[in-house]
């Protein structure tokens, strides 16, 4: 039997499944997934969109940015974000990388060249 906290507000299009409990004051905005068996704290707060998998544990005062997904149980009192959702400043940073990826993956690609090309020499250098 899923149950609904007192104080706790939900948007259109969420989908709760069996056997859920959850806290007081919480607020799930629309299209969340929740999985069955799944506990979340009191005060938790989840942004649009975010999917939730079966049998964990969400603390007390936990927020999920819009668009995460939480793989795995979350302690109290974070913030996260992210696929799979990881801290949230952490998330920032490396939504930050993204578009620079194809940049890197040049600037990787030609630095192995050197390397290989440097680490032939010194080889050669040696046999000589």
């Amino acid at each position: 039997m899923t149950r609904i906290g007192r104080g706790t507000k939900i948007d259109n299009l969420v989908q709760i499944a069996h056997n859920c409990v959850i806290g007081q004051d919480c607020m799930i905005v629309s299209q969340v997934g929740i999985s069955g068996s799944t506990q979340l704290g009191n005060h938790v707060i989840m942004g649009g969109q975010v999917g939730v998998a079966g049998h964990i544990k969400i603390g007390d005062n936990v927020m999920v940015a819009a668009k995460s997904g939480v793989a795995a149980s979350l302690a109290a009192n974070q913030t996260v974000g992210g696929i799979p959702a990881i801290a949230h400043r952490e998330w920032l940073k490396c939504s930050m990388t993204y578009p620079k990826l194809p940049e890197f993956r040049k600037t990787v690609s030609s630095l192995e060249k050197r390397v290989a090309e440097l680490e032939k020499r010194l080889a050669e250098t040696k046999n000589s």
